[in-house]
């Protein structure tokens, strides 16, 4: 079975929203993939709705990319705006 989220997919969603393909640290990078993640286990929560442990770390997660989401609109709007506008997230 592959997982959802290898290391070549990882790069891509790095390369693509990140400076590089390197670039896994940058505010950007990190809320493109928590959004990755979080549409994920969405889809696996429709199917298991009684995956308790799974649902806890979906609102973590959820929680996380709403930090880094606060911290990107306190210190750069425009950085903000465009990666609100790049995945389509609401608010």
């Amino acid at each position: 079975m592959k997982n959802y989220l290898d290391s070549e997919k990882k790069k891509e969603i790095f390369k693509t929203h990140g400076k590089s393909n390197n670039d896994t640290g940058s505010p950007e990078a990190q809320i493109a993939l928590f959004s990755y993640r979080i549409n994920h286990l969405t889809e696996h929560l429709k199917v298991n709705k009684k995956d308790f442990g799974t649902q806890r770390a979906l609102i973590m997660l959820v929680g996380k990319r709403r930090s880094l989401l606060d911290y990107l609109k306190a210190n750069d709007i425009e950085r903000y705006r465009a990666i609100v506008k790049k995945l389509g997230l609401r608010r």
